[in-house]
């Protein structure tokens, strides 16, 4: 099966379900990731003198070594403002991404969800955007048959000390990935292609903190017990 993941910035693929993606991957499905932005306004710019346009390249550059390391499918970028997804006209962030998830004509989307773990506002308008467009999809042909939301749970949360983290209820979470140890090292590649914020993830020990197993809510569904893939009774 065809999972697609859509996400604002580098790296969210990499803080997140990176070990998921490894493990889909592993098991035959076709992975694909659409990130919206390349990601030049993060702050880590100023360590390096860079402009956002200069910091985007370079970010650009760090993902097509995580394309290699996950061994994805296939992956796009685009160049929509970072950190300014709020001040754009939403049709025609839902434009790209309807425009793109035809394309690709993936079973199942991911992306955030509402609460957007960090809370960061580009966060919360890609899960809207994703959203609205599965909505407006879902009734045509070949339309994605499911759409999740990665997220953390309130237990993964907790153990991180370094940022705050919104969760999804143990209610709310519908499916648990359980990963291995190839899909862990792979998920912590995947973070060290990310050179330019190599101190941020030293410091913080994230690689450390990756949890084995990665979390899904499923949109307008709910599950108990638990699905154990997001491709599980489609």
């Amino acid at each position: 099966m065809k999972v697609l993941y859509i996400f604002p910035h580098p790296d969210d693929e990499s803080f997140g379900p990176a070990t998921a993606m490894s493990k889909q991957i592993r098991e035959g499905h076709e992975v694909y990731l659409l990130t919206l932005t390349k990601g030049g306004a993060t702050k880590q710019r100023f360590k390096y003198n860079f402009s956002i346009d200069e910091m985007g390249e370079v970010r650009f550059k760090e993902m097509l070594n995580v394309k290699k390391v996950l061994n994805l499918t296939g992956m796009e970028i685009l160049d929509l403002p970072d950190s300014g997804l709020k001040e754009m006209d939403p049709a025609e962030i839902e434009g790209v991404i309807e425009e793109h998830i035809i394309k690709v004509k993936p079973d199942v989307i991911v992306t955030y969800p509402v609460h957007g773990i960090s809370g960061f506002h580009d966060h919360l308008v890609t899960h809207s955007a994703v959203k609205n467009v599965y909505c407006k999809l879902r009734d045509k042909e070949a339309s994605p048959k499911r759409l999740a939301f990665y997220t953390v749970s309130k237990e993964s949360a907790d153990k991180q000390m370094h940022f705050k983290l919104s969760f999804s209820t143990d209610a709310e979470i519908d499916c648990i990935e359980h990963t291995n140890e190839e899909d862990l090292k792979n998920a912590r590649a995947a973070l060290d292609c990310y050179v330019t914020f190599k101190d941020t993830i030293d410091a913080t020990g994230i690689k450390e903190q990756i949890p084995r197993d990665s979390a899904f809510e499923i949109f307008q569904k709910s599950y108990d017990p638990k699905l154990n893939s997001i491709f599980e009774k489609l």
